[in-house]
């Protein structure tokens, strides 16, 4: 029933960089690149500037250390590939995160202290109230910047472990859900914090109760959760969905997933918001991968089984008046996913990569595990999705490769600013695991679209600040084999990676016209901070399918938070 063979074309190609100074006359397609190791197992991965990623993991053995004990932080080199511990003082297990308008990312919520044997861990305590914050830093290396902690300034309002945090359109981040404490599997009514707050705070501090998160208990730990262009969030947890109003704090059901379908923790699927396009921004939701197994709280779930298969079933729904009536659109992907993760593509397809092909997510609780892990049969070759195609023709695998690391519990993707994939991290275990199926994995690997061989557009010269609506000019590069009939460019936020799911990703297209002379490209800003919500984006040039490197720029005043509307309404 099960394939995991591997189908790797790149025996020939393991020590290829994953970006090519001298591009190929023809392109080398899809590959994997495994390059450097994280000292971290990089359970958490947020992008910082073009050179740096913040990775986190917890202080349970890992063999990074800094000032004489276990590093759980790392600042993550993507020109290098190599790692930099970060002193870290509370613990950023199974947090979350994004960005302020202003450019500084704040990592949000996590788990209490975890000391590994016969070490003493400098800690102002557990790190399920705490926030971290890493301001903007022009150092390319990042060793002049430092991770801003400070548990009796800086903190939530509620101790949240596996919640999900996403940027609003006032530039502030809104924190929903998770738990109180570790729980041995899924969410319990004891422990559940069914609440939505903000950073900085809003309404004197006060979380707002949630019934919407009430309803979704066991199954809702790191809710999927999107900004949508009219300023509303949508959010999927267990097989519900809603539509919240910040303004007016009331939350409006929406249709179940199709076929008892659940994909929150721990039966993680995974969501993303389709690209948006001018002039009407209208909003998709795409939802793959988890399992129609029952979520009954009498349920035991140590009868629960590491073979039990995940679903195939991908779930799309418009965000219109027409479109919510007409309910989801359900496709089906060639094989089951759990504990997939979706990555939005410079040019609008979806990346659906990692996880396995049964089980659930976490470890050590169903009545089989495999080598301590409750899924099993990974997922080793990605697979795309084409959003614009016909149903029926949009998942593709052609010419993609296979990996040989599996990827389950605890691993992180996302596009980088050079247009290809990082991927790290799994550790279905307690601490550090090395032997077994399914070890604590600590190589890194990228996958290479078939643009990064190839000659590619360039921008350069553009501001490094706009205001929503504006027009602005960027100097541009192209190739002169590709077709300027086809350009398309991008404001992405990349999104925060952690347990399946991409907090805050975001693919805007602008309106673009090339000049004449095909030398620069003037492009329209997206038209307000509800559509984009404001602070750092990277801009992507598409031109015939091969996208340049991504450019990083500020949208909106630049303001901290909360800032007002800004540009001009739909």
């Amino acid at each position: 029933m099960w394939s995991s063979s591997i189908f790797s074309r790149l025996a020939v190609i393991g020590a290829i960089s994953t970006t090519l100074a001298s591009p190929s006359p023809v392109s080398l397609g899809w590959y994997f690149v495994q390059n450097g190791t994280s000292g971290i197992v990089a359970l958490e991965a947020i992008v910082l500037t073009e050179t740096l990623m913040l990775i986190f993991d917890r202080p349970l053995g890992d063999p990074l250390k800094i000032n004489g004990h276990d590093a759980w932080g790392g600042l993550w080199n993507l020109e290098t590939n190599q790692v930099t511990a970060l002193d870290m003082k509370s613990n950023s297990f199974c947090g979350s995160g994004g960005f302020l308008s202003n450019g500084t990312m704040v990592s949000t919520g996590g788990d209490n202290v975890e000391l590994p044997p016969n070490q003493t861990i400098p800690t102002e305590g557990d790190g399920r109230m705490a926030i971290r914050m890493w301001e903007p830093c022009d150092d390319p290396t990042g060793l002049s910047c430092s991770l801003l902690e400070n548990n009796e300034t800086l903190h939530l309002a509620k101790r949240r472990w596996y919640s999900t945090s996403t940027r609003i359109f006032d530039g502030s981040l809104m924190v929903i859900g998770g738990s109180n404490n570790q729980s041995s599997f899924w969410n319990t009514p004891d422990l559940a914090e069914n609440s939505i707050e903000f950073w900085p705070s809003k309404d004197g501090g006060v979380p707002r109760p949630s019934e919407f998160l009430e309803r979704t208990i066991p199954v809702n730990l790191f809710p999927r959760v999107f900004a949508l262009p009219d300023g509303k969030v949508f959010v999927v947890a267990n097989n519900q969905s809603m539509i919240y109003d910040i303004e007016t704090n009331t939350e409006t059901p929406l249709p179940d997933l199709p076929n008892g379908v659940r994909v929150t923790n721990p039966f993680d699927g995974s969501a993303t918001l389709l690209p948006l396009s001018p002039p009407d921004f209208v909003p998709e939701v795409l939802v793959c991968g988890g399992t129609n197994t029952s979520d009954q709280l009498d349920l035991d779930f140590h009868t629960f089984s590491s073979q039990h298969p995940a679903t195939e079933q991908c779930s799309r729904i418009k965000l219109t008046p027409e479109g919510i009536e007409q309910g989801w659109e359900v496709e089906l992907m060639p094989e089951g996913h759990i504990m997939n993760e979706l990555i939005l593509m410079p040019d609008g397809k979806v990346m659906i990569i990692n996880g396995g092909q049964s089980g659930y997510a976490a470890y050590g609780t169903v009545m089989d595990v495999v080598s301590n892990s409750n899924a099993d049969h990974p997922n080793f070759k990605p697979l795309l999705y084409s959003p614009d195609a016909p149903i029926g023709s949009r998942f593709t695998r052609e010419g993609l490769p296979a990996t040989d690391i599996p990827r389950l519990y605890h691993s992180s993707v996302t596009l980088t600013p050079s247009g290809n994939i990082f991927i790290g991290g799994s550790n279905p275990h307690g601490g550090e695991v090395l032997d077994g199926e399914f070890p604590s994995e600590y190589r890194i690997e990228y996958l290479n679209p078939p643009y990064m061989t190839v000659s590619r557009p360039a921008l350069t010269n553009f501001p490094e600040r706009v205001n929503f609506n504006q027009r602005f000019s960027a100097d541009v590069d192209i190739p002169g084999n590709l077709d300027i009939s086809s350009v398309q460019v991008a404001l992405m936020d990349l999104g925060f990676s952690t347990h399946s799911f991409h907090a805050s990703s975001r693919l805007v297209f602008a309106e673009a016209k090339l000049s004449r002379d095909k030398k620069s490209i003037e492009v329209l800003a997206p038209p307000n901070n509800r559509v984009y919500p404001p602070g750092p984006a990277w801009m992507f040039l598409t031109v015939d399918g091969v996208s340049s490197t991504g450019k990083k720029i500020l949208v909106g005043s630049g303001e901290a938070p909360p800032v007002a509307d800004q540009g001009v309404p739909l």
